[in-house]
């Protein structure tokens, strides 16, 4: 039997205020290409489905383009679980009736230690979904004393453990913060200020673990407890990630082979640094220049709408520092002059996208004098 783990697709994702929607097609007509050409068996999609609780119609209707495709189109069965993106209740109204065109939405915390049993040429396998949970939602629907993330994830397991057939092959698939995880900046904590780690050992007698929750593909206590990764780049943190989804081959005896298949993005995530001379030159022959970029200029001067001058080449800079002007300044001064040239350009900006025009010379210092007054007026005030 041959599976495929995805998780982390956030639809409807913003990413510095751009809708990925086509950037996530994109890479979701890849995985049904993977499917079809790897001959996957069932799609387990570890949480995090949607971006948040409420999603635009926009990420349901592509949701339901593509769950049409694997389980009516190609009669796969997928296995889904809510993350903490995910609205549990909305993410599996009409899954009693979904299960019988082989959609199983595991977001009923209640329904964790029911598993899902796939059989495909004569191999029966169990799978238990544990949906995101924090603390007290455990405590509170099975009465026990649970106070942080570990113990509640740590009480589910061992009931699952107990409950699992003695020689059928069993996975477990989780949303959580699995100890000693690398993170990025995209993902929501899950708790604040408490410590929202889980331990991997409870996890170690399972088959394959199916996680959700990291979007850089890693494991933890070993091969078969794993992150698939999110789909796309999410921030600028995950620059240097591979993407991908992972192929899980599981025969009566257990695990036989884990790979992980990448995914190509129509445009990647990336981050220049350098002059900005130097950076538009490099635009002009940048074959990869429609690219989401986050640029560090080193330059030790003021510039007049860098941001303007770095779009002309590179269409779709979401992000710019200074940290060469920046350098220049004395320490104290810092604060004071990044947000004046900061005002400068967002106003630049501003003025840019509604008149059509950039700013002269000469309406560009008169807004500088004006930021410098109103920066004098306030430390005198």
């Amino acid at each position: 039997m041959r599976l495929l783990h995805t998780a982390d697709w956030h639809l409807g994702r913003l990413f510095h205020n751009l809708s990925l929607l086509e950037d996530q097609r994109h890479v979701l007509n890849q995985l049904i290409e993977i499917i079809d050409r790897e001959n996957v068996d069932a799609v387990l999609i570890a949480g995090d489905i949607y971006d948040r609780s409420v999603p635009p119609s926009a990420a349901v209707t592509l949701l339901d383009e593509v769950l049409h495709a694997l389980c009516e189109v190609r009669k796969l069965p997928v296995i889904m679980i809510s993350g903490n993106h995910d609205g549990a209740e909305r993410l599996r109204f009409g899954a009693r009736h979904l299960r019988q065109a082989g959609l199983h939405i595991l977001s009923d915390l209640a329904e964790f230690a029911t598993p899902v049993t796939l059989t495909i040429d004569g191999l029966e396998v169990d799978i238990f979904g544990i949906p995101y949970a924090d603390p007290e939602h455990v405590r509170s629907l099975f009465n026990v004393e649970v106070h942080d993330f570990d113990a509640a994830h740590r009480y589910l397991v061992e009931q699952i453990s107990e409950r699992r057939h003695a020689t059928r092959p069993c996975l477990l698939m989780s949303h959580c913060f699995v100890d000693g995880g690398s993170s990025s900046d995209s993902e929501r904590p899950l708790t604040l200020g408490g410590a929202e780690s889980v331990a991997w050992e409870p996890m170690q007698g399972f088959d394959y673990v199916a996680l959700g929750h990291l979007h850089g593909p890693q494991y933890r206590g070993g091969e078969h407890i794993r992150y698939s990764g999110s789909l796309l780049k999410y921030s600028f943190s995950e620059a240097s990630q591979s993407k991908g989804v992972t192929l899980v081959d599981v025969d009566a005896s257990g695990i036989k082979h884990i790979e992980q298949i990448p995914l190509i993005p129509s445009r990647e995530v990336r981050v220049l640094e350098g002059e900005i001379d130097a950076l538009i030159a490099q635009g002009r022959t940048d074959a990869q220049a429609d690219d989401y970029l986050l640029v560090r200029l080193t330059d030790r001067h003021a510039i007049l709408d860098p941001m303007g001058k770095l779009r002309e080449v590179y269409p779709n800079v979401l992000h710019l520092e200074k940290p060469g002007m920046l350098e220049a300044r004395g320490t104290q001064q810092l604060g004071r002059e990044r947000l004046r040239f900061d005002a400068l350009d967002m106003f630049s900006d501003f003025f840019t996208q509604t008149s059509g025009d950039a700013l002269s010379d000469k309406q560009a210092s008169a807004m500088a004098e004006l930021i410098n007054q109103l920066q004098r007026d306030e430390a005198q005030g």
